[in-house]
């Protein structure tokens, strides 16, 4: 194992602590001796181990004090709550807590983009959105479609939708929200817990919508909003069958 991995492993398993609680917000991370001595390292890769949890968000470097832990949750940036998903792996309450939050910001990113383009005066050529509905259509079809790959063409597609409005933030964060689920086998899987025609199909939905050039009506936006909401809903259950086995369920917590 080299030195490289070594400090990556370590890291990755002190910030585990710290997702778990196992490390409290505040407390004072282990000393360059302490990970030194547990890990069986000289004190300057465990030095180098610290640094980059400072790095990564988890904790602060203190004067004379050695690194403080921060509150991940409450502080933590886009960045800081991936890693933090990807670590949450196994303590499965957590990561499917975070994994309806994850899907929830997802929801409304996509509803809100779907809603304002079929209100919105500008539209995308619609042989290149056909062409973004096609390749998702291809992979549904293969005989064992590859969830990251259908996520990766379904993010693209809604990332020309958002590109279209303008809306440059939703499209950073969506990007995020890709690179959390598919780091995540589980989560990967989970999201195409309904099928992958299912997706297919309501993008068929939505260009037949849009073709005819008129806002639907309030009651069919309605209906929309309430199919999205189910079918999240499935995802997380499917991703708390996933973690924890097919006893638990979580239905209405996205």
């Amino acid at each position: 194992m080299g030195a490289r991995t070594v400090v990556a492993d370590v890291a990755d398993e002190l910030a585990r602590r710290v997702a778990s609680g196992r490390y409290a917000p505040g407390d004072l991370m282990p000393s360059v001796r302490g990970v030194a001595e547990e890990f069986g390292m000289n004190r300057a890769t465990a030095q180098l181990i610290l640094g980059r949890l400072e790095s990564y968000g988890f904790a602060h470097a203190r004067r004379g004090k050695g690194f403080t832990i921060r509150d991940v949750r409450e502080e933590g940036g886009v960045e800081v709550y991936r890693r933090l998903f990807r670590l949450s792996m196994p303590t499965p309450d957590l990561a499917i807590a975070m994994f309806g939050d994850i899907v929830a910001m997802e929801r409304q990113i996509l509803f809100d983009a779907l809603l304002s383009y079929t209100t919105a005066r500008q539209r995308i050529d619609r042989t290149i959105l056909e062409h973004n509905i096609e390749t998702l259509e291809s992979l549904a079809r293969e005989a064992n479609p590859d969830p990251v790959r259908m996520l990766a063409a379904e993010v693209a597609l809604i990332r020309r939708l958002l590109g279209a409005l303008g809306h440059t933030m939703q499209r950073a964060v969506l990007n995020s929200i890709g690179e959390m689920i598919t780091e995540v086998p589980e989560a990967a899987a989970a999201y195409f817990a309904a099928g992958p025609e299912l997706h297919v199909g309501t993008w068929r939905a939505l260009a037949r919508v849009w073709d005819t050039g008129t806002c639907p009506s309030p009651a069919r936006i309605e209906q929309f909003e309430a199919l999205f909401v189910v079918f999240h809903e499935r995802v997380v259950d499917r991703f708390a069958v996933l973690v924890t086995g097919p006893t638990e369920s979580v239905s209405g917590a996205a």
